[in-house]
């Protein structure tokens, strides 16, 4: 167990937030990333938790080179919103799932190094996608801990997130357990909301053309009227009663 250094010492050490390196290692990886981050931020916004990515989890308190950095990573009972950095210490919560982008130069970091270390700090489950389909099976691999140790998932759930994860080409499909509604990634709710107003248009539109044709029909109507009294007061004029007239 690590020791905890007296305050005197521990607010020398310098837990750095970046260490220079790319965020992914090719553009498929950036984008499955940055699409989880994005699509699990929007699903948990009302949510006490925090979505975090590409970021150092600092595990060992007064040891900065003791560190990860988990390419997703969800953290419930925490104060909402984005870190530097994660310090385990200090949230007093270990995350709650980890997703790591992994490929065949990865490998064994994520399946063995991450994998053991995740296990042993308690991280409840474990998801390995591999964009590229370079070594997963059917490119998505993951874990749940069962007591100290991590069992692979059958059932394709996140009991966690309470979402059903799906591989979609080379991204992450997320759907709702409650609802089985998918959680759009941010091109698709760019194209709902345009879908949306674009049939909040159409209805207006119908409204518009119901009102022109209902105020033509009332001056048609009016017309009529006026037709018709301008006929009595003719028929009048000639001392013939139009009310005698069928």
């Amino acid at each position: 167990m690590t020791a905890t250094l007296p305050v005197s010492v521990e607010s020398e050490i310098f837990y750095p937030s970046a260490d220079g390196q790319p965020v992914a290692e090719t553009y498929d990886h950036l984008y499955a990333l940055l699409t989880t981050l994005e699509v699990l931020k929007q699903y948990l916004a009302d949510r006490q938790a925090t979505v975090l990515a590409n970021q150092f989890l600092y595990y060992a308190q007064g040891f900065p080179k003791l560190r990860v950095a988990p390419d997703v990573m969800v953290i419930f009972d925490v104060a909402p919103g984005g870190r530097d950095n994660y310090k385990i210490w200090e949230e007093g919560q270990v995350p709650t799932v980890i997703f790591e982008m992994t490929s065949f130069g990865t490998k064994g970091q994520d399946e063995i190094f991450k994998k053991t270390l995740y296990e042993q700090l308690g991280v409840k489950e474990y998801w390995l996608f591999d964009p590229k389909g370079e070594w997963v099976e059917q490119q998505l691999r993951g874990y749940r801990l069962r007591g100290e140790i991590y069992e692979p998932i059958q059932d394709g759930r996140s009991e966690p997130l309470q979402l059903r994860l799906v591989v979609e080409e080379r991204l992450i499909g997320f759907y709702r357990e409650d609802t089985g509604e998918k959680l759009l990634i941010p091109g698709e709710l760019v194209e709902a909301l345009r879908q949306e107003v674009l049939a909040r248009q159409q209805a207006e539109e119908l409204v518009e053309q119901e009102r022109q044709r209902a105020e033509q029909e009332r001056q048609r109507a009016e017309q009529a009227e006026l037709q018709i009294e301008q006929l009595k007061a003719r028929l009048r004029s000639l001392n013939v009663d139009p009310d005698t007239i069928q």
